[in-house]
């Protein structure tokens, strides 16, 4: 079943500058296309650098990483707990870790004692990697510690007929045992774009996944471009699932009976969601979105929520015009940023450390494109307040809090890193 969006908001006149002024500091100024849309949300592009912070590469030797984890047998040197230190000094920050990282061409790495092991793990799926295609997301079942539970996202088929899927199997610190796929887009698509798929872990041990809408035009689906698949509930292109943790459908989805939708969907209209984090003091589910040609956004997502795409959206084709003459529409959700141009966002992070107590409760989002890490300073009715660029001069593909309470991310180039965000300026 199509959702079909109601009246229309008519685009208002072109906007060439935008600066916009927060509580707490103000934004660059940033010059914006001369017919950039007008709409209820203002434009955000470059933002001011972060001052007093200091990027320390703990690995490298990975090609291209997606997703990444820590295991809860991750040990710190000299047996501290370095999350009750705000002052250790970067020498002293740990360097003896577990964890586990996905490559996009299909390797699940294992880091053991803060070392790359040589070695994939074995126990993988066999995966599509071609495009934006591969092994993408990873996280631990919550009870991990009981379970053994990894969870894996993927694209499989061929180039010319593909889908994202999710899986788990059980890591016994060696291999992945047992994989068992829990889920697959009920369709296939042709080329390597688009397939979302990053996993987010909600407090009644339920799991939402995203999922891309397919492509760009001039890829299409039953007769039509296959992005507006987004829009339709019955369609798993462009949306945000949500699932029990083996893999069947909770009885209080929102779509749940109701006729032509499917009841894994959660909320729709999405273009391209490789971004997700629960803010743990609101319960809100956050989500960063690719847009086309400007119009990334940042959303809070919430269950039975029709989101636009592409009905309603800020981005432009790639070749030029607008997508849509609309930025706002009755019954759709109103992004909390929009950034053009884009800063092609990736995974999200909220910090609840005690490294860096100034930064707890805000938001973290990489950026592909613009090659950086977007700190987006939140109030607790979720109002921004300031935005700053933490500048890596590489592509950030995810960000993650460690076990000692620093930031990590990792970057997707065909020898990436694991690197380590430090504050310099505490005392």
């Amino acid at each position: 079943m199509t959702a079909t969006l109601l009246a229309r908001r008519p685009l208002a006149a072109s906007l060439a500058v935008i600066a916009l002024a927060a509580t707490a500091g103000t934004l660059a100024v940033a010059t914006q296309p001369d017919d950039a849309p007008r709409g209820p949300v203002d434009l955000s592009a470059e933002a001011p650098p972060m001052e007093g912070v200091r990027l320390v590469t703990v690995l490298d030797g990975l090609t291209r990483p997606w997703g990444m984890v820590w295991l809860p047998e991750a040990t710190f040197e000299d047996g501290d707990d370095p999350t009750t230190d705000t002052d250790a000094d970067a020498a002293d920050a740990p360097t003896s870790f577990d964890m586990l990282i996905t490559e996009r061409g299909g390797a699940l790495r294992l880091v053991r004692d803060g070392i790359l092991q040589t070695e994939p793990v074995p126990g993988a799926p066999e995966v599509f990697a071609g495009g934006q295609g591969g092994l993408l997301d990873i996280s631990l079942h919550p009870d991990f510690a009981d379970n053994g539970y990894v969870y894996l996202t993927y694209s499989i088929g061929d180039r010319s007929a593909n889908r994202v899927a999710m899986g788990r199997g059980t890591f016994d610190g060696e291999r992945l045992n047992d994989f068992q796929e829990l889920f697959r887009n009920d369709r296939t698509k042709r080329g390597g774009q688009h397939f979302g798929s990053r996993i987010l872990w909600l407090p009644d041990g339920t799991m939402l996944l995203s999922t891309g809408d397919g492509g760009n035009p001039p890829v299409r689906l039953d007769g039509e471009f296959i992005r507006n698949k987004a829009q339709d509930l019955g369609s798993h292109f462009g949306k945000v699932l949500r699932f029990n943790d083996d893999g069947t459908i909770p009885d209080d989805n929102p779509f749940v009976g109701r006729d032509g939708a499917d009841p894994a969907v959660y909320s729709f209209g999405h273009r391209n969601i490789q971004g997700m984090a629960l803010d743990p003091d609101t319960g809100r589910v956050w989500a960063n979105e690719h847009g086309a040609r400007g119009g990334d956004e940042l959303n809070i997502v919430e269950p039975g929520k029709n989101y636009g795409w592409p009905e309603v959206t800020y981005s432009r084709e790639y070749f030029g015009p607008r997508i849509s003459p609309d930025t706002a529409a009755p019954q759709v959700v109103d992004p909390v940023v929009v950034w053009t141009p884009c800063i092609a966002p990736s995974g999200a992070a909220f910090y609840t450390g005690d490294q860096h107590p100034e930064w707890r409760g805000d938001l973290f989002n990489g950026a592909l494109v613009l090659e950086h890490v977007r700190y987006v300073d939140l109030d607790e009715q979720g109002n921004v307040l300031d935005e700053r660029e933490i500048r890596t001069g590489k592509r950030v593909r995810d960000v993650r809090q460690g076990p000692d309470g620093h930031l990590y991310i990792i970057t997707d180039e065909p020898n990436g890193e694991l690197i380590r965000i430090e504050r310099t300026d505490q005392r």
